[in-house]
């Protein structure tokens, strides 16, 4: 049995909010999406690649992921040619399945996973920042390493339709899992996230954190599913 809860906020920065959540339990299916840029193929890439997934995993189970993947690569990048505009989002999903929970990344939303007291995280950034951060091509606070943030190598509607990272976990009693869009994972720090799970309940967890980073200055949408087995 989990406990779950979702939210979003939209934050100062846009005029809407592009990110997109979905979750339900027995058996757990979480995904956040956070679309690229503000204009309509922002709000389609999210929303048509959680629906996917949705849609796959609730017919065919984990099985599914890679073909709801595939398709929302198609649909997206499809629109994205067809209208002219910038059409792309991130997407991170957990997945239960009969070996355990299944994590799937593409982009740089994020999974972290609490568990005997130290919060993991369990997601690679398919940016440049993360790539220059691993080999030291800039100071972690400098102009080039900021503008690197944004600068996607993988996402749901690149041109090459990249494969995403696939991770597959085994739960123990007493986890806590949040899933996260850069909204939450950029504004508030790691002690801070790793404090809310300790100490609240998913509801309680969604709530602090999407509050601090409302006080962190707002600067994005940000969204959070927490997750406790």
């Amino acid at each position: 049995m989990h406990t779950a809860a979702a939210g979003s906020e939209t934050g100062r920065r846009y005029r809407a909010n592009f990110d997109v959540a979905h979750l339900s339990t027995e058996p757990l299916l979480a995904v956040v999406a956070d679309g690229m840029g503000d204009g309509p193929g922002s709000a389609m890439a999210s929303r048509t690649a959680v629906d996917l997934v949705v849609s796959h995993v609730t017919a065919s189970g984990v099985a599914g992921l890679r073909p709801a993947l595939a398709e929302a690569h198609r649909t997206v990048s499809d629109f994205g040619r067809s209208s002219g505009t910038l059409a792309g989002c991130t997407l991170t999903a957990l997945v239960e399945a009969l070996d355990g929970l299944w994590l799937a990344q593409l982009g740089d939303s994020r999974a972290y996973r609490l568990r005997s007291g130290l919060l993991e995280l369990l997601t690679v950034d398919h940016t440049m920042a993360w790539l220059g951060a691993v080999h030291g091509w800039w100071p972690h606070d400098s102009p080039q390493a900021h503008a690197a943030r944004y600068q996607l190598t993988r996402y749901v509607g690149h041109p090459s339709h990249p494969d995403p990272d696939l991770l597959h976990l085994r739960p123990q009693s007493g986890d806590v899992y949040l899933l996260c869009t850069d909204g939450v994972a950029e504004q508030v720090p790691y002690h801070r996230i790793l404090d809310v799970l300790r100490t609240s309940t998913p509801e309680q967890a969604v709530a602090a954190l999407l509050a601090d980073s409302e006080a962190a200055g707002g600067n994005d949408n940000a969204t959070a599913v927490v997750v406790r087995t």
